[in-house]
């Protein structure tokens, strides 16, 4: 017999099964939120993997397309790798439970996420957030939870707690906060510039939903929730690391590692480590560790320095930001570039400008299929942290950062009706010491002016880090946080935004949560510092859109046609509008209410291309004065062509003023001609005449 607890959450009903399905894996939670169906399970293996030093958790969120009544695109008819969103989604979930598990667990943990039935109304997502949650609760996984989730919009200046597909499309905020009892423990969000103090609030609605849901929780899992096994615990002996401060006393580790350079501190960290595994060269057990034993006391080290002597690994204050550089057109022939550099972190961003038509189709758990009309893509090569391997594509984390700069640049782009193109931008990066995608959100923002792309506003972000000390109240912020203290610092706290107000957020933390000083500390740091960059950096390098695209650029002049003359426009089989093409040269697009959008590069032809369509959608007036070829010769006159498939007939009496015999005796095929139109014959086809043009 199985279990069902139900709740309601945002005048919704919130209900779990639980020993319904998936019996055999260490918990399962078959999640039900109004319509939306959710298969959420965690399993671990028996035995932790040898040979590594990282907790193996894997998240998966596997979109289904019956989920949503559509059979897959594509020749191969099932569901392929893992769209966008679901990797997107996927870490999210992970972000916030991975800090939960212990730090010295190593057994593979699985938390699989399957969508079976989507209600638009309530969002697949936020289930998967709170199946993975429930169902490794109640496992035996050692866990220390639970944590909630929740998702807030924002309409019309009020707050919607899980807010429905549409809504979560309209609103000013997309807003997910994930909570412990005590303490939010991640935030991920895209805004269309809500001031700080706005943020703040709706982050708090947020926790403050997400403890009625950990009660829920707590009391599933006091019913079903099963004893946590035991496990192999893979934590450095403090006896090794009692003779690595023999060896190398702490002072000579303070020494390697606090340098502005990378490579530098990587050096002296390869000395200490020849010399340690030469001291422990008998011991293989010891030997086999080492490298975590050092890594473990190099981060003691820079912790230690910066908890209790705000003192930094290169020197910097606690606020300040490492050197900045940017410029732009440094790639010649596109349409846009530009590289920021923020010390030993360097991005380059190219943008490209297409019509859009060009833009992305996502096939995903929505009603209807959505385009995508901004893309950026953020690729990270070995060489820009000094390694070698072979590329494999973008993997999840290239796809989050990627997202992340796309999420704060979406609200300053202008919309189609302003600007009618597809636009992707490129993130490449040259070098990495620290907060790629905030140097990615900054190249992006000064590639797209340089296109002539007129974005309403600059958009900058920064990075602010965070090393805690025994209580809640023993911290330290540090503003543009590098390589190193990311890696052994407690938070990677990302926020862009304008001058108005934040676009984007992204919260990474390693702890078991923050406390409210930090979240508004954080907040209020990053907003400081995104001005310092836009105002000394940004600005100097390209201070407003350029006000025309780039001469390599396509250019798109929009014409607004009646929607009932489309077909007029394309012509049987597409005879009229690929003539046209054919002419100019140019590229087409139409959508149903009648936009026709004209790309080329040539001004010239992209007229004549405009004077065509105009020509094909025009209601015929007598008076009104056409050029066009003579293309047909009939002994009662000829026939003029004065757009692609449109044709008038002039009758012999009105080539000449005077009285000719024969048509041949004035025209000939190809001749190009202007005539004036004198309405429709009683066959409803379009009479011209050539010799009452110059009384027009």
């Amino acid at each position: 017999m199985y279990q069902t607890y139900e709740m309601e959450l945002a005048g919704r009903t919130l209900k779990v099964d639980i020993n319904r399905v998936g019996k055999q894996a260490n918990g399962c939670a078959f999640m039900h939120y109004g319509d939306t169906t959710v298969l959420s399970t965690a399993t671990a293996s028996e035995k932790p993997r040898e040979g590594i030093d990282f907790f193996p958790l894997s998240v998966e969120y596997e979109e289904k397309m019956y989920s949503v009544g559509k059979i897959p695109g594509g020749f191969n008819k099932r569901e392929g790798k893992a769209s966008e969103n679901a990797v997107l989604t996927s870490r999210v979930i992970d972000r916030p439970m991975r800090p939960l598990f212990p730090k010295d667990y190593r057994n593979d943990v699985t938390l699989n996420n399957l969508v079976m039935s989507v209600d638009p109304d309530c969002r697949p997502e936020l289930v998967a957030m709170l199946g993975a949650s429930i169902a490794t609760c109640i496992s035996d996984i050692p866990f220390d939870g639970p944590c909630a989730m929740t998702q807030v919009g924002l309409i019309d200046g009020e707050f919607v707690i899980n807010p429905s597909q549409e809504q979560w499309k309209r609103g000013d905020l997309n807003l997910t906060v994930a909570s412990t009892k005590e303490k939010v423990i991640m935030i991920e969000a895209g805004a269309n510039e809500v001031p700080e103090d706005k943020m703040i609030e709706a982050i708090y609605k947020a926790h403050e939903i997400n403890q009625t849901l950990i009660q829920f929780i707590e009391k599933i899992v006091s019913e079903v929730g099963k004893k946590k096994h035991e496990y192999t615990s893979c934590a450095i002996p403090n006896e090794l690391f009692e003779e690595i401060k023999k060896l190398v006393p702490p002072e000579e580790m303070e020494k390697a590692v606090f340098t502005d350079d990378k490579q530098t501190r990587e050096e002296s960290i390869r000395v200490i480590t020849e010399k340690l595994e030469e001291a422990f060269a008998e011991n293989e057990e010891w030997l086999a560790i080492l490298g975590e034993a050092i890594y473990q006391y190099e981060k003691k080290t820079v912790r230690k320095m910066i908890l209790k002597d705000h003192k930094r690994p290169d020197g910097r204050e606690i606020t300040q930001i490492r050197p900045l550089a940017a410029e732009v057109d440094l790639i010649p022939r596109v349409h846009g570039s530009a590289m920021f550099t923020r010390g030993q972190t360097q991005i380059c961003n190219v943008c490209t400008l297409a019509p859009l038509s060009e833009q992305q189709r996502l096939d995903g758990l929505d009603e209807n299929e959505v385009n995508k009309r901004y893309m950026h893509h953020y690729n990270f090569p070995s060489y820009s942290v000094g390694e070698t391997k072979p590329s494999r594509g973008p993997g999840r984390r290239e796809i989050g950062h990627g997202a992340l700069a796309e999420r704060a640049l979406i609200p300053v782009l202008p919309s189609e009706e302003d600007f009618p193109y597809a636009i992707r931008t490129v993130s490449e990066t040259f070098e990495s010491n620290g907060s790629t995608s905030m140097a990615s959100t900054c190249a992006s923002c000064m590639s797209l002016m340089a296109a002539g792309v007129p974005i309403k506003k600059m958009v900058a972000g920064i990075s602010c880090g965070l090393v805690t000390g025994d209580t809640d109240d023993d911290f330290v912020l540090l503003t543009d946080i590098q390589g190193l203290e990311d890696f052994f610092g407690d938070m990677d706290f990302k926020v862009t935004g304008t001058t108005e107000g934040i676009t984007a957020i992204q919260m990474d933390i390693k702890i078991h949560g923050l406390t409210r000083p930090i979240v508004e500390g954080a907040i209020a740091r990053c907003r400081e510092a995104r001005l310092f960059i836009m105002d000394t950096c940004m600005k100097p390098a390209i201070a407003a859109p350029r006000p025309e695209v780039n001469q390599y650029a396509p250019k798109i002049i929009s014409v607004q046609i009646d929607p009932e003359k489309i077909g007029d426009v394309v012509g049987q089989r597409g005879k009229t509008i690929n003539e046209i093409i054919a002419r100019t040269g140019v590229k087409i697009d139409i959508t149903d209410d009648g936009n026709v959008s004209i790309c080329g590069t040539d001004k010239e032809m992209m007229d004549k291309a405009v004077d065509m369509v105009k020509i094909i959608t025009t209601e015929f007036e007598e008076g009104q004065i056409f050029k066009g070829k003579v293309v047909s010769i009939k002994e009662f006159g000829a026939f003029v062509e004065f757009a692609p498939g449109k044709e008038g007939m002039v009758h012999i009496s009105k080539i000449a003023k005077e009285r000719i015999n024969r048509v041949e005796d004035v025209l000939t095929l190809g001749d190009m001609v202007t005539v004036v139109c004198l309405g429709k014959d009683k066959m409803g086809r379009i009479s011209f005449s050539m010799k009452d043009v110059a009384q027009q």
